[in-house]
């Protein structure tokens, strides 16, 4: 037998043909973006492989070329912002090259991408949970520095307020600590969960996404998402995804009439090889605002925001840091029907600093880490003239700080035949201390710490997901007892697809949530929810059963989706009177009892003809104490709305008509509400280049002038909601 006299050789040459034969196994897939109006090229649009979760972007020629993929179909979808999305399929087999062509153009129907619903990247038909995604030159167009006002109307959202500078949006009827507010994937840390006349401040101008999860998401974001989470996202949140070249920006100006509001925003990003520098800035005012029956006195606000960043984004690592501050004031509408009503106003501040860093490609069963530092600091001071005198000087009545420290480290599997998921960790430390008359909380730690994970199957005719979070939160008040709460959330969802663009989704949800603060401490009057409040600190975790069920279908014809859903709540906290009057206002003790919410959404957006859109939507929830069947408070009416949205060349008109029900399914400290029926009216005119896109729109509101109250608001008794009015907007982004 002849020796082998070069084992060496022998060994590469193996390497070479087993490489050679694993390339021969993976294709490519290229194509290229245009714009559909005039065939130029797009470039830094992003286009997705949504079931590798592989993204890429286009060059200046506006092409693209994604190496390294499997055999099989996959769906892609290219994005470039403010345009409508496009989705194709394609055939890929081993050794081969898969062309495909996009052509984006601005329409009503958008296949809109998801970051919130399961911390990845997938389209809102794929997601198991129901997602509405609202972009920036819906956002820029509703007059809000609030953000209950913004969301206001969307299906399933409506916004509880004390004003318009209160509002915060109340979710399938969840309101307060049970809907989780988020900027760019973490918490806000402001106050506005404690209290109606705490606000949660945005820009409508200055921001990018908003994305709404309706339904528990406890398992990646914490306990208090048991109704649903809403997530701000900056312009600048996904860029460690997709880095790019050049500079890119935006310059937005507004002005409105019924309140006389005014404002601008600015941003851009710069980016150089592996760095992106960035930042923008702007603000809004506005005065008191005009109703039917007259002005609402001390109801204007304003809001100054910035933020600067710098980050690297490398093949393997990258790393950004960012800091950013909001600032403004706001009134609290008085009742006028007193003698001497006293005005009260809020000075707010917030500051966050941020640190992201991950690592790509780790070579073992995960595809990447990436983790979140945050730190932010809030404080607001309630003022007004001393001892309620209007002559008298302004003094600062209550001050609350809030400083919080949050981390969040995710693992990223690979995608392993038909699995894939990831793997976190998450934590919190919140200092928070009141001060002044109304500092009814003791000064408190919080310390949180959580585990989680979320795993998906795909197989032939279905895809399973489920998922577990444990989590602990404990308090340490000031001289009082101490509580610490541990509890584990779970999920699991099936979806089928039932034809082309047509999915059934059936979700199972176990959420567990500790109570809050207040909750648990608070003693003594609270004038902003007109109560004098006694907490609990015997209280015990909130646990609920939950059940989600979506009919969704989106093509290029017909966007539609219907929802049920059914939530069990055992050891629901809610604030029940006591029927004694403390300092005239309702003493009210923070109690438990098994509760139950249920209800339904439906929206859908059709194409009559080629430029002619039927646009629908209804939402209903009901909520009610399971023993003695009493109504749960603030709990939204049925409401529908109807338009259409013509489109011809670059003109969009979006006429639409709101309905919404009398609410008399009451709590006992509630008073009823009349229904009511809003006349709105959108026309925007939209100039599309290569590299910029210009909107100038115009926003009718209540046309008719119709009065009425909402629901939801805490001072619905004496102030009614916005007139007759309308706002103009001019927005101009650059790429």
């Amino acid at each position: 037998m002849k020796r082998v006299r070069n084992p060496k050789s022998v060994l590469w040459l193996l390497l070479i043909v087993t490489a050679a034969h694993a390339a021969e196994k993976t294709g490519v897939i290229r194509g290229d973006v245009v714009l559909d109006a005039t065939g130029d090229p797009l470039h830094t649009a992003t286009v997705t492989v949504i079931q590798l979760r592989r993204s890429v972007q286009t060059g200046d020629d506006g092409k693209f070329v994604i190496t390294g993929i499997p055999p099989g179909r996959y769906d892609l979808l290219a994005h470039m912002h403010a345009f409508t999305d496009e989705r194709r399929s394609v055939e890929v087999v081993p050794g081969g090259a898969a062309e495909i062509h996009f052509r984006l153009r601005i329409a009503p129907i958008r296949e809109t991408v998801t970051v919130t619903a399961s911390g990845q990247e997938e389209t809102t038909l794929e997601s198991f949970q129901s997602v509405t995604n609202l972009e920036s030159l819906e956002l820029t167009q509703k007059p809000a520095t609030s953000l209950g006002d913004l969301l206001d109307g969307e299906t399933g959202v409506a916004k509880r307020s004390s004003g318009p500078g209160t509002s915060r949006p109340v979710v399938r009827g969840f309101d307060g600590d049970r809907v989780l507010i988020l900027q760019d994937g973490i918490r806000t840390g402001t106050l506005s969960s404690q209290s109606s006349d705490h606000g949660e401040p945005v820009d409508s101008n200055a921001i990018d996404e908003v994305e709404i999860v309706r339904g528990p998401a406890t398992l990646l974001y914490g306990s208090n998402a048991i109704g649903g989470v809403v997530n701000i996202i900056s312009s600048h949140h996904q860029i460690h995804e997709h880095p790019h070249e050049g500079v890119r920006g935006y310059l937005t100006g507004t002005g409105g009439t019924a309140d006389r509001r005014g404002g601008g925003a600015g941003g851009f990003e710069i980016g150089r090889k592996d760095w992106l520098f960035w930042g923008d800035g702007g603000g809004q005012r506005s005065g008191d605002y005009a109703t039917p029956s007259g002005i609402v006195p001390n109801s204007w606000g304003n809001i100054q925001q910035g933020m600067l960043g710098v980050g690297r984004f490398g093949e393997k690592y990258f790393f950004s840091s960012s800091y950013g501050f909001y600032e403004g004031e706001y009134g609290i509408p008085v009742d006028t029907r007193q003698q001497e009503p006293e005005r009260v106003f809020l000075h707010y501040r917030r500051h966050a600093g941020r640190v992201n860093f991950g690592v790509k490609n780790l070579g073992s069963i995960f595809e990447q880490f990436r983790l979140t530092v945050n730190y932010t600091d809030w404080n607001h001071k309630e003022r007004g003239p001393e001892h309620g005198v209007e002559s008298g000087p302004v003094v600062t009545h209550n001050e609350f700080i809030n400083r919080q420290w949050v981390y969040r480290g995710v693992f990223d599997q690979k995608k392993l035949a038909r699995w894939s998921g990831s793997l976190g960790f998450w934590g919190m430390r919140r200092d928070y201390k009141a001060l002044g008359e109304e500092a009814i909380t003791p000064p408190t730690i919080q310390n949180a710490f959580a585990l989680f994970g979320l795993e998906q199957a795909q197989f032939h005719r279905f895809r399973l997901q489920w998922g577990g979070r444990f989590e602990t939160n404990g308090y340490s008040p000031a001289g009082l007892k101490h509580r610490t709460f541990s509890g584990f959330s779970g999920a699991a969802g099936i979806q089928v697809p039932l034809w082309k663009g047509g999915a059934f989704v059936v979700n199972y949800s176990h959420s567990y949530r500790a109570p809050a603060l207040e909750e648990l401490y608070a003693f003594g009057p609270h004038a902003g929810n007109f109560t004098w409040e006694i907490g609990d600190a015997n209280l015990r975790r909130e646990r609920g059963e939950g059940l989600d069920v979506s009919l969704r279908h989106q093509s290029g014809k017909l966007h539609s989706e219907c929802n049920f859903f059914y939530y069990d709540l055992a050891d629901y906290v809610y604030l029940a009177p006591t029927g004694r009057i403390n300092e005239n206002l309702i003493e009210a003790r923070y109690s438990q009892a098994a509760t139950r919410y249920w209800g339904t959404e439906t929206r859908a957006t059709y194409n009559v003809v080629r430029s002619l859109w039927l646009k629908a939507g209804l939402d209903t929830v009901q909520a009610e104490l399971k023993a003695s069947g009493v109504p749960l408070p603030r709990i939204p009416p049925i409401r529908g709305r109807l338009g259409f949205e013509w489109l011809w060349k670059g003109f969009d008109f979006q006429p639409e008509f709101v309905a919404v029900n009398h609410q008399n399914r009451i709590f006992p400290t509630e008073s009823p509400t009349a229904g009511y029926g809003l006349l709105n009216a959108k026309l925007s005119y939209t100039v599309t280049r290569q590299h910029a896109l210009q909107m100038f729109s115009v926003n009718f509101y209540n046309a008719t002038d119709r009065l009425y109250r909402n629901h939801l608001s805490i001072i619905k008794d004496f102030t009614p909601e916005i007139g007759r009015g309308v706002l103009f907007v001019y927005t101009i982004r650059f790429f």
